[in-house]
C-alpha cells in the first residue's frame, strides 16, 4: 500500500498470520509465497500509520510545506518475507507500479516504522544499521535490541522486555510470590525473556523459580504433556509466560486435558490482549490472570478515517492484492471482479466497494483499547518530529560536519538518527514521547486482570500501572478490583517456605533452592526483627534477647541490694552489730568507774569499741548500686577501720605483757615504754600507714563501679573493680600482719597468772579474725558478681562480731550479772571468800 510523498516513511505489519512457500523447482520460474489468513488487528495498525501521516500532512505546524507518503507493506508473519521487504524499502528497488498513465518508482524510504516481532526487528536492524536506516518499532520487545553496538538505528515505543521483566517482579515481590514457575517460547523474545527473569530475580532477590520450561514451536503433544505435569506437581503456584497466542492455545488445551486448576498464571504483553483465550471453557483454569500490557491511548478522529476506506475499483488489476482490497473482501466475504471459476455458481457474492462497515460486525472498528495502534502513531510522529527538527536547522548551525543541516533535497537517513535521539514531544493523550541512549522509550504498562463475570462473560480491566522513575520502577494497583479465581477471592499464595517469622533465621535446605528454608531460632543473645531475616544480629553489650528472640531488652543489672533478702540479711545483721557496739560502749560509759573498765586502758577498750562500730557501719558501703564514691570508700573505710581495731587489740596485748614484766623484779623500767601517751601514739601511727596506703592506692589506681558481662550472659553485674590488686593485697596484708601478731603475743600471753587475763580473750578473738580473713580469700575469688560483695561483708561482719564478743562479752557478763568479780581484787588475783 503506498501513498507519493516529497519524503516516505515505510511500514512493515503483519497483515495476514502465515505464508505458503511453493515448491522450489530448476525447470519453472520462481513462484511468489502466499500469505494466508487475513488478520484484521494487523490491518488496523497499517492504517494508524496511513493515519498518522494523513494528520501530519494537514498540520501546519508540523513539517510545513513537505508532503509525507508511506510504503505499507505485509511481512505474513515469517522472517523471510518481512526481511525482503525491510531491504525493498530500503534500497528503492521495489517493483515499478503504474498510476494512470505514468510509470512512477517508490522513492527510498527515510524510516521504517516495525516490525512487530523481536525475531524480524533483530534480522532487518542489523543490515538496516549498517546503513544507519532509522527504525522504530511498535512491539518488538527483547531486551537484546537495546544494544547500541549492534542496532545502532533502532528506536521503538514500547518498553523493553528488560523493564517488562522489572515489571513482572515488583507484582511478585507486592504479592509477596517467592515461588513461581516460568514458560517462555523458543525464540528470541522468550529466551532473553528468560535471561533477564533469571538475572534480575537473583539481583533483587525477589525469589526463585521453581522450573523454568521452553514452550514448543508447533504441535508437540509429548513436549506440552510433561510442561504441564511439570506445573501440576510443582508447588509453585503462579505461572508466569512469556510467549504468544499461538504457545498459549496448545498449552491450555494440555492444561485443561490434565485438569491442572489452582494456578495464578501471569501473562506478558504479548498475549495478555488474546481474546481467544478467554472463553468459558477455558476460564476455570486461566480466569484471573494478571499481566502487563503496553500503554492504553486514545487517537482522536481514527474511527472516522477507518470509515472513509474505501478499495481501489479503478486499479484493481493491479492492486488485485492490496491490503484494502483483501480487507474488504474478508470483512463482507465477496471478491471482486474477475472473482476465480465457479465462485458465483457457489454462491459468493460479488464485491460492490459501496458496502457500509457499520453495518457488518468487525473488530476492526473497535477503538476502544489502542495499545500497538498507539505505539505506532507514537513512532510515525516521532520520526516526523525528528525530521522537522532536522528541516528546521539554520544553515551554519547543524550538527554535522563543517556545521552543515540536512536538506530536503539531500536527506540522508543517518542524519534523521541523529534527530530522533533527541526528539521529545507530548501526545494529544498527554504522554510524553522520547528515547534514551538506548533508542528505547520512557516504560510504563498498565495491569490487566482477566475478570469472570457471574454471567460467563469475560471482561480485561485495567488494575493499575508501573511506571519508571527516578527512584525505580513504581508499581500502584488497585487491589479491590482484581479478580482472583479462588474461593476465597484472595491472592493466593506461592512459596516453597513459609517466611521466617521475627526471632528466627533462615537455614537453606542442603540441595535445594535458596528459596526453600528452615526457620531456626536465634540462639541467645541474638534476634531477628524481621521476617525472611538470613542471619541473627547480636544485641549491644548492655542488652539480651527477650524470651521470643525479635528484640533486644536492656540486661538486668544485679548488685548486692538493700531490697534482695540477701542484702536485707546483712544490713540486719550490719545494725545489730552496730547496736551492740552502741549498748557495751553505753554500759562501759556507765560503768567506766569500776575496775573492769578501768583495767588495761579504759581508753583503749572505748576506742576499740568505736572501731568495731566503724567495721560493722562500713559494710554498708558494700550493699547498694556501685558508685565512684562508694567503690573508693568501701575498702578504705573497711582498711583503715579493722587497723584502728586490731591495733587497739595489738597496744592491748603489749600492756599486758608489759605489766606482767614489770611485777618481777627489775621489770619496772619497762612501764615507761607504755604510758597512756605511747599506747595512743602506737595506735596512731599503725593506723596512719593504713591510711598512706589507702590514699596511695585511690590516687594511683583507684577503685571504680563496673558492668561485669562475664558471669552471666543475659545480666550486668555491678561490681567495683579494685583498680590495683598489689594494693588491694598490701590492705589485707597489713591487716593481717597486725592481727597475726597480736594472736602471737596474746598466745604467749595466755597463761600469765591472774584472775581476769584479758590475754586469753585476745587469743580466742584473733583467732576467730584470722581464721575468718583466711577462709574469705578463695571465697572472696570464686565468687561471682555480687556474692563476692556478700562474702566480703560476711568476713567483716563475722570477724567483727568475732572480737566484740570475744573480748567484751566476758566483761559486760561480769559487770551485769556477776558485780561481786567487778572488784579490784577479784581482778588482782584475790580470793574473794564469801
Amino acid at each position: 500500500m503506498h501513498k507519493p510523498g516529497d519524503v516516505v516513511l515505510g511500514g512493515l505489519f503483519n497483515i495476514h498470520y502465515t505464508s505458503v512457500f511453493p515448491e522450489l523447482s530448476f525447470t519453472s520460474e520462481p513462484n511468489q509465497p502466499t500469505c494466508q489468513r487475513f488478520a484484521t488487528v494487523g490491518f488496523r495498525y497499517a492504517m494508524t500509520m496511513a493515519f498518522a501521516i494523513d494528520e501530519i500532512n494537514k498540520n501546519s505546524h508540523l513539517l510545513p510545506n513537505v508532503t509525507v507518503g508511506y510504503s505499507l507493506y505485509d511481512n505474513c508473519g515469517t522472517l523471510v518475507i518481512g526481511f525482503r521487504a525491510a531491504l525493498s524499502l530500503a534500497s528503492g528497488r521495489e517493483e515499478q507500479f503504474i498510476l494512470d498513465d505514468t510509470c512512477v518508482g517508490t522513492p527510498p524510504v527515510l524510516g521504517i516504522v516495525g516490525d512487530s516481532s523481536s525475531t524480524r526487528s533483530i534480522a532487518i536492524s542489523t543490515v538496516l544499521g549498517l546503513y544507519r536506516v532509522p527504525m522504530v518499532s511498535y512491539f518488538a520487545t527483547c531486551s537484546c535490541l537495546s544494544d547500541r553496538q549492534k542496532f545502532p538505528s533502532f528506536f521503538r515505543t514500547i518498553p523493553s522486555d528488560a523493564f517488562q521483566v522489572r515489571a513482572m517482579i515488583q507484582i511478585l515481590r507486592h504479592f509477596g510470590w517467592t515461588w513461581t514457575g516460568l514458560l517462555v517460547s523458543d525464540d528470541d523474545y522468550g529466551l532473553h525473556a528468560a535471561h533477564s527473569f533469571q538475572s534480575d530475580m537473583a539481583q533483587s532477590g525477589a525469589g526463585c523459580l521453581a522450573y523454568l520450561e521452553v514452550l514448543p514451536w508447533g504441535n508437540d503433544p509429548a513436549g506440552l504433556r510433561r510442561i504441564v505435569d511439570v506445573m501440576r506437581k510443582s508447588t509453585a503456584r503462579v505461572v508466569i509466560v512469556f510467549a504468544h497466542e499461538r504457545h498459549m492455545i496448545n498449552l491450555m488445551e494440555e492444561v485443561v486435558r490434565q485438569n491442572v486448576t489452582g494456578l495464578q498464571w501471569m501473562a506478558s504483553e504479548a498475549w495478555i490482549g488474546t481474546t481467544v483465550l478467554q472463553t468459558p471453557q477455558l476460564m476455570p483454569y486461566i480466569g484471573g490472570t494478571l499481566g502487563i500490557t503496553i500503554r492504553r491511548g486514545d487517537i482522536p478522529g481514527f474511527r472516522d478515517f477507518l470509515l472513509q476506506i474505501r478499495p481501489d475499483l479503478q486499479h484493481n488489476n493491479s492492486y488485485g492484492n492490496s491490503m484494502v482490497n483483501q480487507f474488504w473482501e474478508y470483512t463482507f466475504q465477496c471478491r471482486f471482479e474477475p472473482p476465480h471459476a465457479g465462485w458465483v455458481e457457489a454462491g459468493g457474492s460479488l464485491c460492490t466497494g459501496q458496502e457500509d462497515l457499520e453495518n457488518v460486525e468487525t473488530e476492526f472498528l473497535d477503538i476502544s483499547n489502542l495499545r500497538p495502534e498507539y505505539n505506532v502513531y507514537k513512532a510515525v510522529y516521532a520520526l516526523a518530529y525528528g525530521l522537522d527538527d532536522m528541516l528546521q536547522c539554520e544553515p551554519g548551525g547543524g550538527p554535522f560536519s563543517g556545521n552543515s543541516c540536512g536538506t530536503l533535497q539531500r536527506l540522508e537517513s543517518w542524519q534523521l538518527v541523529h534527530y530522533l535521539e533527541k526528539v521529545n514531544f507530548t501526545t494529544p493523550f498527554g504522554d510524553q514521547v522520547s528515547f534514551d541512549e538506548n533508542g528505547d522509550a520512557i516504560p510504563i504498562y498498565d495491569v490487566m486482570n482477566w475478570l469472570w463475570l457471574p454471567d460467563g462473560r469475560t471482561k480485561i480491566q485495567n488494575v493499575g500501572e508501573v511506571k519508571e522513575s527516578a527512584k525505580g520502577e513504581e508499581l500502584r494497583l488497585y487491589e479491590d478490583k482484581i479478580f482472583w479465581n479462588s474461593d476465597s477471592k484472595k491472592a493466593p499464595k506461592s512459596v516453597c517456605s513459609e517466611s521466617c517469622p521475627p526471632g528466627t533465621r533462615m537455614a537453606r535446605k542442603k540441595g535445594e533452592s535458596e528459596c526453600c528454608f528452615d526457620c531456626i531460632s536465634c540462639s541467645e543473645g541474638k534476634i531477628s526483627n524481621k521476617t525472611h531475616s538470613m542471619e541473627c544480629t547480636s544485641c549491644p553489650e548492655d542488652f539480651w534477647s527477650n524470651a521470643q528472640r525479635d528484640h533486644c531488652v536492656p540486661k538486668k543489672t544485679e548488685f548486692l541490694s538493700y531490697h534482695e533478702p540477701l542484702g536485707v540479711c546483712l544490713t540486719m545483721t550490719s545494725l545489730l552489730g552496730t547496736f551492740i557496739c552502741a549498748v557495751v560502749l553505753g554500759i562501759f560509759t556507765y560503768h567506766r568507774s569500776t575496775p573492769m573498765v578501768r583495767a588495761n586502758n579504759s581508753e583503749l577498750s572505748f576506742l576499740l569499741l568505736v572501731s568495731l562500730k566503724l567495721c560493722f557501719l562500713c559494710s554498708l558501703l558494700f550493699i547498694g548500686r556501685p558508685r565512684l564514691w562508694t567503690c573508693q570508700l568501701r575498702h578504705a573505710a573497711f582498711g583503715i577501720s579493722f587497723v584502728l581495731c586490731v591495733s587497739c587489740i595489738l597496744v592491748k596485748t603489749m600492756v599486758v605483757l608489759a605489766v606482767f614484766k614489770a611485777s618481777k623484779p627489775g621489770g619496772g623500767a619497762s612501764l615507761k615504754w607504755f604510758g597512756a601517751v605511747q599506747q595512743r601514739g602506737t595506735v596512731m601511727v599503725l593506723t596512719s600507714i593504713q591510711a598512706a596506703i589507702c590514699t596511695a592506692w585511690i590516687v594511683c589506681a583507684s577503685p571504680a563501679p563496673h558492668k561485669n558481662t562475664q558471669y552471666h550472659n543475659d545480666k550486668i553485674s555491678y561490681e567495683c573493680v579494685v583498680g590495683s590488686t598489689i594494693g588491694f593485697a598490701v590492705l589485707l596484708g597489713y591487716i593481717g600482719l597486725l592481727a597475726v601478731l597480736s594472736f602471737l603475743l596474746a598466745f604467749l600471753a595466755r597463761n600469765l597468772p591472774d584472775n581476769f587475763n584479758e590475754a586469753k580473750l585476745i587469743t580466742f578473738s584473733m583467732l576467730i579474725f584470722c581464721a575468718v580473713w583466711v577462709a574469705f580469700v578463695p571465697a572472696y575469688v570464686n565468687s561471682p558478681g555480687k556474692y563476692a560483695d556478700a562474702v566480703e561483708v560476711f568476713a567483716i561482719l563475722a570477724s567483727s562480731f568475732g572480737i566484740l564478743l570475744a573480748l567484751f562479752g566476758p566483761k559486760c557478763y561480769i559487770i551485769l550479772l556477776r558485780p561481786e568479780r567487778n572488784t579490784k581484787k577479784a581482778i588482782m588475783g584475790r580470793v574473794i571468800q564469801s
